[in-house]
């Protein structure tokens, strides 16, 4: 069941000029309004006291600043987006135990209730660092894709290991696969600051190195990771020009209603 969520957290939006798949997406139009606008405006729906975006672009900096929204330059040197985060929360002068969310600044359909759950989820945990979500995996195809990320949880929730790999596997092989239970990783993240501070300065870890997934670099460093369902079903985000095009038909669509 989700916690109600805290209304002092703090949402902030990585968004970046340079794409490799879809140069630029983070101000591609939709319905007349930049793509990281769209981001914004779920955000701010959502009951986080601060939306800001955080950014190492003056393009995508000014279109935030006409629109009133606030925004942070950091460095353009950063390997990941928990890495602008943190650099942000440092800016920002926020207490060690404050919560930053980490909304992707490719998800213009995001619903504020994740946003919501994924806060109060670690507000009610304080033995937790990163809180997360997932949904479950509904197809073969799905469970075996390496860019469809699982996890697995204990009984309380508490992750223990993320993987591109199909997990959990069944000791008899893949003719004994089912997915009941199988879990795909969504990619919205809640953390306490003291963690975001501690992970630029940890090395990137084996596993991670491995995986290429980050979080893994918070696991093998002793961080408890708790994962739940999400409370509502999250839209794809914008990673491919076909993916832009779907959600400039329902942005478009809701804007003439």
């Amino acid at each position: 069941m989700s916690i109600a969520a805290p209304t002092g957290f703090t949402v902030v939006i990585p968004a970046r000029f340079h794409s490799t798949r879809l140069p630029a997406k983070a101000l591609a139009d939709i319905a007349g309004k930049p793509m990281v606008l769209h981001v914004v405006e779920q955000a701010c729906k959502s009951m986080a006291k601060q939306v800001l975006v955080a950014t190492d672009d003056e393009r995508i900096a000014a279109v935030c600043r006409t629109a009133g929204v606030e925004c942070v330059m950091t460095r353009p040197e950063h390997a990941s987006g928990t890495d602008r985060i943190a650099e942000v929360a440092t800016v920002l002068g926020l207490a060690s135990d404050s919560i930053v969310v980490n909304v992707q600044g490719d998800e213009p359909l995001i619903p504020p209730a994740v946003i919501n759950q994924v806060a109060g989820n670690l507000a009610a945990r304080p033995d937790t660092g990163i809180c997360t979500l997932y949904c479950a995996i509904e197809s073969e195809k799905e469970f075996f894709n390496p860019n469809a990320v699982k996890l697995v949880t204990d009984d309380t929730g508490r992750v223990m290991y993320f993987s591109r790999a199909p997990i959990p596997w069944p000791r008899d092989g893949a003719d004994a696969v089912t997915l009941a239970g199988a879990k795909r990783h969504i990619g919205l993240y809640a953390y306490r600051v003291s963690v975001l501070q501690q992970f630029t300065n940890w090395p990137a870890s084996a596993l991670e190195q491995t995986e290429k997934l980050e979080q893994l670099r918070a696991m093998c460093n002793g961080v408890l990771v708790h994962a739940e369902l999400c409370c509502e079903a999250i839209p794809a985000g914008v990673d491919t020009q076909e993916d832009l095009e779907a959600v400039r038909i329902i942005l478009t669509r809701k804007a003439s209603q």
